[in-house]
């Protein structure tokens, strides 16, 4: 569950630099992580709030207006990271009281982490940054050999995102236009007191060719998939045809329910329903309600695609089989796969359509009716 942001709390992302150390290849923040580039899981992150800024290099700019127009402000990123920045925060400007500004890199920051640091600011801190204690012993060296030790009391690991109240910031950049490893930097340049928020092992900040596989180990090990079922059976009446998965089939014989009794998508529906644990379609759309009489069964798929989105989740795919002696499914099957697609919002090739018999056993072995079966995958975005 992303955090919601409060009113007047926007979130600033830089990904203006190259990324250098990360190796060869497209700058990290635009590399692959999981399937999706990074900084797709670093906006997914901030996605409750309002207001959120990216700023890019110039040169990734009709790159980034392709991939996230729309959905965020986007800023060109300057000559330095405190210069992208402040380019970013004057264009918050007037219509933010507070910003959190993240690294780009940063793609798997912990909602705790960025609750921690909106809390801080609520309870009227002007800053405030995550970090974590250096538990490690600190060595100086020279040439291969340890020169030193240091002392590791008091000191800390900074991550972001590094929250501040709007006008504070941005005066900092301006009043001190320093090239600092941070915003917490510049804000104690400018006499501001900086709260510390935990921070988290997870919040990496991916630099070096292998911070991408474990950046993938951390994904792979807090993925949430859910499985759900469902199951549909709906009798023969008079009729000439039968809908299946959102096609019209030819039949001598309709099938009898209080929708347009479609069972393959009753199924599926309650599949995706059961994935999220909640419930069947009776609960959403109650058969007592003469609203539902007749109505396209399209209208109860579309509502657990979007329940599933809105919680989070995307539909990795699904599988239905429908169970009947006739009509014959398979010179349909693809239509059916490209309508329930077009309903989910989901790509053809994640769809399965198929059909059974019952070998001429129980009901629909006598025809009487037709069921169906329905399994969904879903994992959280």
């Amino acid at each position: 569950m992303t955090v919601r942001a409060p009113a007047g709390f926007a979130a600033l992302i830089t990904a203006a630099g190259r990324g250098i150390r990360a190796g060869a290849g497209q700058p990290k923040q635009w590399r692959d992580l999981a399937g999706r580039p990074v900084l797709d899981h670093t906006i997914r992150a901030f996605s409750g709030f309002e207001r959120i800024v990216l700023v890019v290099h110039p040169d990734d700019m009709d790159h980034a207006i392709n991939r996230y127009g729309g959905a965020v402000t986007l800023v060109a990123g300057a000559d330095s990271r405190a210069a992208s920045v402040r380019a970013g925060l004057t264009a918050l400007e007037g219509q933010a009281s507070h910003v959190l500004i993240h690294d780009g890199a940063r793609p798997l920051v912990p909602d705790a982490v960025i609750a921690g640091v909106i809390a801080a600011l609520q309870d009227g801190a002007q800053a405030a940054a995550p970090a974590l204690p250096v538990s490690d012993a600190l060595w100086r060296g020279d040439g291969g050999r340890v020169t030193a030790t240091t002392p590791r009391d008091g000191l800390h690991r900074a991550q972001t995102p590094q929250g501040f109240a709007l006008p504070v910031i941005l005066a900092a950049h301006r009043d001190h236009p320093l090239q600092a490893a941070d915003d917490v930097e510049l804000a104690l340049a400018a006499g501001v007191e900086v709260a510390i928020t935990q921070g988290a092992e997870d919040n990496l900040k991916i630099t070096f060719p292998d911070d991408f596989t474990r950046a993938e180990r951390i994904l792979r090990t807090d993925m949430d998939i859910r499985l759900g079922n469902g199951y549909d059976v709906h009798a023969f009446t008079q009729g000439d045809h039968v809908t299946l998965c959102g096609v019209r089939v030819p039949h001598d014989a309709a099938l009898l329910g209080h929708s347009d009794a479609d069972v393959g998508m009753h199924a599926l529906t309650d599949a995706i329903y059961g994935a999220l644990a909640q419930g069947d379609i009776g609960r959403h759309f109650p058969p007592s309600d003469p609203q539902w009489k007749g109505a396209d069964s399209a209208i109860f798929l579309a509502h657990a695609a979007t329940l599933a989105r809105d919680k989070g989740y995307r539909i990795a795919n699904a599988d239905v089989t429908l169970i009947c002696e006739a009509p014959k499914i398979g010179p349909h099957a693809a239509a059916m796969a490209h309508r329930l697609s077009q309903i989910m919002g989901l790509e053809e090739s994640r769809i399965s359509v198929k059909a059974t018999t019952s070998e001429r056993l129980g009901f629909t072995g006598r025809r009487e009716g037709i069921a169906a079966i329905a399994t969904a995958a879903l994992i959280k975005e």
